[in-house]
């Protein structure tokens, strides 16, 4: 029987696999897909994952950026990181570094496809595999998550969606922009010398050529530049009553997630792969759930709190407009979340 089996093998997975070897663990990771595996992302990783991943001796290669500027059609507000820079990074090229240090840490990742899991008091079993405690790393819309019962049902906000796709352009600025407009969120993330990342989060199901001609000058910056195909996640929001069942544990988008609009989802699957493993080692799985609640409070804070603002008509127009007239207090948020 081996102390943890990881089931999924994105950047949450992975982080959690390497943790877990380097506490002196026997660790396998369940992957039924090769990688690297690309998704939908923003590619933006704050100091915070930054730091992380350094933290963890995965070397990722990837564009400095550091701060957040917010844009509409007639203002524009910046914040920079106080600390370090952040990295915009191709979410392949992420995947890879993670992987290349489980590799180095001889973590075997099997191809599996993980289906019911049968729990006892003392252990938990799924693809043929026994281990002391399962954590389930398995993405946005977890399969684990739903069979165990622990996700919840959408709260009644309309959901929300993010495509992505890369233009070959230069970036034009050290930072991430955000640009608002009426109905949704364009992210635009330097994620190499000649190559810029572009994230739309909106409520509206509709084709990315058409979410981006909402941000003319932005559209008109990356007018036949694109490069890569687009991709879509959602619904974003993803509610789960608890993160802990049994010996069975939830990590990264799995947990529960709010929306992309702070950018901070990598930067969370970090933080809880550290938490849940050490709530492993020390053999109090009951733990996890509030060390959670803990170090994602701040996210879920003031992401819930910028879309409580999105979603009303008057005051979503303000939102740039009021960063930009009170500068110290967008940096305040920028930096707590940074």
């Amino acid at each position: 029987m081996i102390d943890l089996l990881v089931v999924g093998g994105g950047p949450a997975g992975l982080a959690t696999a390497i943790h877990a070897a380097r506490a002196g663990l026997d660790v396998v990771v369940a992957e039924p897909r090769p990688g690297p595996v690309d998704k939908a992302c923003g590619e933006g990783l704050m100091p915070t994952a930054v730091s992380a991943l350094a933290h963890l001796s995965v070397a990722v290669e990837g564009h400095p950026f550091r701060g957040i500027r917010y844009v509409d059609a007639h203002h524009e507000a910046e914040a920079h990181f106080r600390t370090h820079p952040g990295l915009g990074v191709r979410r392949t090229e992420l995947h890879a570094a993670l992987s290349r240090r489980v590799a180095e840490l001889g973590v075997p990742v099997r191809p599996l496809r993980v289906g019911a899991l049968r729990q006892t008091s003392e252990s938990v079993t799924a693809a043929g595999i026994t281990a002391r405690y399962l954590a389930a790393a398995d993405g946005l819309h977890s399969p684990i998550r739903r069979g165990l019962g622990l996700g919840m049902r959408p709260d009644g906000r309309p959901a929300r969606y993010g495509l992505r796709r890369h233009f070959a352009v230069a970036p034009w600025t050290d930072c991430v922009e955000v640009h608002w407009s009426h109905r949704a969120e364009a992210y635009v993330t330097p994620v190499g010398p000649r190559l810029v990342g572009v994230a739309v989060l909106t409520c509206e199901r509709v084709p990315f050529d058409e979410q981006l001609a909402r941000f003319p000058r932005l559209a008109a910056r990356l007018a036949g530049s694109a490069v890569t195909a687009t991709r879509g996640a959602g619904p974003l929001r993803q509610r789960a009553g608890a993160r802990v069942a049994g010996r069975t544990l939830l990590v990264g988008d799995a947990a529960g997630y709010v929306d992309a609009l702070t950018g901070e989802g990598i930067s969370m699957a970090l933080a809880s792969a550290a938490q849940l493993v050490r709530c492993v080692r020390t053999g109090r799985p009951q733990d996890y759930d509030r060390a959670w609640r803990g170090l994602s409070r701040n996210y879920r804070l003031l992401t819930s709190s910028l879309l409580w603002l999105r979603g009303h008509p008057r005051l979503a127009p303000r939102i740039v407009p009021t960063a930009a007239r009170f500068p110290s207090l967008f940096a305040a948020a920028v930096n707590r979340l940074a």
